[in-house]
This record gives C-alpha cells, structure tokens and sequence, in this order.
C-alpha cells in the first residue's frame, strides 16, 4: 500500500540532505495500532510503514520545529498542512509533503466490537475484504463496512498540497458526502439537541480527542483555565456536552474531518457527527472548505457586512441594526 515508495522517498531526501526530519508512521503495539515516527536518518526509513489503521493526523506534530521537516500526508493532513500556512503556524518552504492518495482508514472501533473479547493477533485486507484472527477464530468483512466515518464520507482522498506523490491519484465522490448529515438536518431542533446529548453521554472527559486533534493548539485550552472556570471538579452533568460543542464551534472553518478526535476516542464516540455537521453548514453558508487554498482565511476568522446573518440576527434586531447605521 504505497509502504515501500514511501521508505524509498523518505530515504532519499534525507540522504540528499533535502530534510532533516521525516514524520510518518511506524508499527503500533498491537495488530490495530500505529504510532507517530521521527526519521532522522536515511537507515531508518526502513521503519516506516503506511496501512489501514495510520488515523492520527501527523500535522500536529510540525508546529514548533526550527528543522526542514519531510511528512508522510494524506488528504486531511495536507488540509491541515495549508491550514497551519494560513494561520502562520509553518511556512511552506520549511515543509518536504510526500503525499499519499488514501482509500480510508480502518475503524478499531468496528472490528472490535465484531471480535468480541477475543484477541485479536493478525489482520490484513486484500482487495476489498478484510480478515483478522486469534486463537481459533477468524473473521472476514468487507473493507468498507469497517470504514471510519469520517472515511466513508471522505471528499478529498488525495491530497490538496504535496512535493511529491507515493501514488497515483484515487478516485473521489463528493456527491454523497454528506448523507448521514442530511439525515440528522430533517429532524427537528429539539430531536438534534436530544441527540447530540445522548451522543457524549458515555464522555470520560479524558481529552484525548483534543490531544489528537491538529487545530486543537491553544497555549491554554477553555477547560484548563481557572479563571473563569468552565467545569466543576469533578465534572457536574452535562460538562461533556458543553466541552464538545465548545471544541467543535473553535474547530469550525478550521476543521478538515480528518477524524483524528474519533479515532483517538477510548470508548468510541461518533464524535465526528458534530464536526461534520458545523463542515456542512461551513460550506452552505460560505462556500468554503478547511485547507484547501493557502490564500483564503477560514470565513470565521475574518469579518465582512455582506457575511450572512440570518441564523445570528432575529428581524427584530436587523430593524435596529439598519436603524442605527442609517
């Protein structure tokens, strides 16, 4: 899967001394795992690998590097890539982006839960079926049932932005891209709301969808300040409702669905549901996608009179408003 041309590429820019550090991914602890690496010499390229389960979102790690750094980069992490240009977290000259077209990755979640309590020791996928093993079990799926979400619905495959490219371009449909979206958007307000509370009820608070998260970089996060203070300690009931809808309304216009928060997530909360949602409404009433120009800011970080207002202002506040500025 691109493994190989990727050591290849990654072997040769640090033998030419192109980059000082290359940022992928290595072999995790378990079967369904894969860990960040840090490549600092051509010998070592020989650790990287790329397969179903590389989720993370390797452009959180390139903030706050004074190297020529090369990276391993997907469709969302390129995004990401550009939209830390925008936000003048890196300069572009300093990043190397080998670019990796990307077929979507494996939820652990999902094949987890199909697997029961059984341990899972060996899983490869070949063409579109998926098989894993243990001690006297094996099971075989078809890869996209086991897809992420943010993968199944996935607009940009291939990469946005890159040096060079591991692989041929894959396809892309954009056209149904937000049918589990659509579905939520018929309900009514109150039907939504009920949702998205049962949805993180099960939240621990244990933040690790904002450590996986590549926008998510806030010297202080909201939820660790003391003044004011956001939550009780412990937790009072309802603290993990207002802490998603929080993150996800900083993330909007910035987020790319890479659907690292998700993935990341220990008891596997469809986190991405929300995000995905605040995307939708982003593009309807922008146009506008996360990461796709390093020329234009997220619309939530500039200001404009023409800027739609319907869903802030009520008719009684608009009358005002044209009162006051006429």
């Amino acid at each position: 899967m691109f493994t190989e041309a990727i050591r290849s590429i990654a072997a040769k820019a640090l033998e030419e001394k192109r980059v000082d550090l290359v940022i992928g991914f290595t072999s995790g602890a378990t079967p369904l795992t894969t860990q960040a690496a840090f490549i600092e010499g051509p010998s070592a390229a020989g650790k990287l690998i790329w397969n179903d389960f590389c989720a993370g979102n390797l452009a959180r790690h390139l903030r706050g590097r004074d190297k020529k750094i090369g990276i391993i980069a997907n469709g969302c992490a390129s995004r990401n890539i550009v939209v830390y240009i925008v936000e003048n977290q890196i300069r572009r000259e300093d990043i190397y982006i080998i670019g990796v077209p990307c077929q979507g990755m494996l939820d652990r979640h999902k094949i987890k839960a199909l697997s029961g309590k059984k341990k899972i020791k060996d899983i490869r996928t070949e063409s579109d079926r998926v098989t894993w093993s243990g001690n006297a079990f094996t099971k075989e799926y078809p890869r996209r049932e086991l897809l992420r979400q943010s993968c199944l619905y996935c607009r940009h495959k291939n990469p946005v932005i890159y040096d060079i490219l591991a692989g041929e371009p894959v396809g892309e449909d954009k056209e149904t891209a937000d049918q589990d979206i659509e579905v939520l958007e018929v309900q009514s307000a109150e039907e939504r709301l009920e949702y998205f509370r049962t949805l993180f009820d099960r939240c621990t608070l244990c933040y690790a969808c904002r450590n996986a998260c590549p926008v998510c970089y806030c010297p202080t996060c909201f939820v660790d300040r003391t003044d004011p203070r956001w939550f009780d300690k412990p937790p009072a009931s309802g603290d993990a409702f207002t802490f998603h809808l929080l993150r996800a309304m900083h993330c909007a216009g910035r987020c790319t669905d890479c659907g690292a928060c998700e993935s990341a997530c220990p008891v596997g909360i469809p986190i991405t549901k929300l995000t995905r949602k605040l995307n939708k409404d982003i593009r309807t009433l922008y146009n506008f996608e996360a990461g796709l120009s390093i020329e234009t800011p997220s619309p939530l970080s500039v200001y404009d009179l023409e800027d739609p207002q319907d869903f802030i202002l009520t008719e009684e506040l608009k009358k005002k408003a044209r009162t006051i500025t006429s």
